[in-house]
């Protein structure tokens, strides 16, 4: 296991140094300038570039960057926030889009997975249509449309939660716009936990445990679910980062200031550290979520994990 969780480390750092180069590359090929403002001259230009050092060559640019990054210094807001460390920007944004998309992901998980095995259980009976509509209608349907229909029920007309995000109040601001993003994670989840079920337990070893004498939940969960969670975790991975880097429709709903909207400011006033700066959060994010499901293929399935020490 050692092993098998030192090479997933190894990959998953030698993969962020790769998307570290190709964020700087395509940094390099941006249209326009940061500098965009038309009361500035040709000289007062050229003296921005120099002040932070976009004078000089590329390759050197490059170097200085990686350095800046691994010491956790992303340098400095050009627009949006002028001379504002980057990290200073993120760090009160960040945490919000965590702690909401973190709740999103724990509602669409947990629901999800129990709506499947609802599902799946109660195969071919009114509960099995109801969770496949259920799935259907969170699929089909925007988070946004969730977010406007629960800020309206459960903000303005029954004033259960607030409409608006709140500093005060971190908790029940997020509730709303959790379960509005968790929809779409818990009909993905419900649906593939539903199939997956439905395949496992339909399975010869299944058969062979129920002939053992095994049965409720002791053949449900030690034997069916676990051989069912591997597609399941595949499909939730990518699910997690998208709820965890926030959605920007929702937070403008909310009023959230979260690292959504702060990407669109970036992107529109041509901030380019601000956009590689996030876009390398994002990815580093992916990255060690893929690596947690790796190690946790192993923990599930130790086949997998021999099958991939053996090539």
């Amino acid at each position: 296991m050692k092993k098998y969780t030192l090479k997933r480390v190894l990959t998953a750092i030698f993969t962020l140094l790769v998307i570290l180069l190709v964020l700087f590359i395509l940094m390099q090929l941006m249209p326009g300038s940061p500098f965009n403002d038309e009361k500035l001259n040709a000289d007062q230009r050229a003296a921005l570039y120099t002040k932070y050092g976009l004078d000089q060559p590329v390759v050197v640019q490059f170097f200085r960057y990686v350095g800046n990054m691994l010491r956790g210094d992303m340098g400095v807001s050009y627009n949006i926030s002028k001379n504002t460390p980057i990290s200073q920007l993120i760090q009160t944004r960040l945490p919000i889009s965590i702690g909401i998309g973190g709740l999103a992901v724990t509602i669409g998980a947990v629901a999800g997975l129990l709506l499947g095995l609802l599902a799946a259980l109660k195969h071919d009976t009114i509960w099995d249509s109801l969770a496949t509509v259920l799935s259907v209608i969170g699929v089909s349907v925007p988070s946004y449309v969730f977010a406007l229909a629960l800020s309206y029920t459960f903000g303005f007309r029954l004033s259960w939660f607030p409409m608006l995000f709140s500093a005060k109040d971190v908790f029940g601001s997020s509730v709303l716009p959790s379960i509005s993003l968790s929809m779409f994670t818990m009909a993905s989840i419900a649906r593939f936990t539903r199939s997956e079920m439905l395949e496992v337990m339909g399975s010869e070893y299944m058969l062979l445990a129920e002939s053992k004498g095994l049965s409720g939940p002791t053949l449900i969960i030690r034997h069916a679910l676990r051989n069912a969670l591997i597609p399941i975790i595949t499909v939730l991975a990518p699910l997690i980062v998208d709820l965890m880097t926030g959605s920007l429709v929702v937070e403008k709903i909310f009023a959230i200031p979260g690292v959504g909207s702060l990407l669109v400011s970036a992107i529109q006033s041509n901030d380019y550290n601000v956009v590689i700066a996030l876009s390398f959060i994002y990815s580093a994010l992916y990255i060690v979520i893929m690596l947690v499901v790796d190690i946790l293929y192993g923990i599930i399935d130790p086949r997998i994990r021999l099958a991939k020490n053996g090539d």
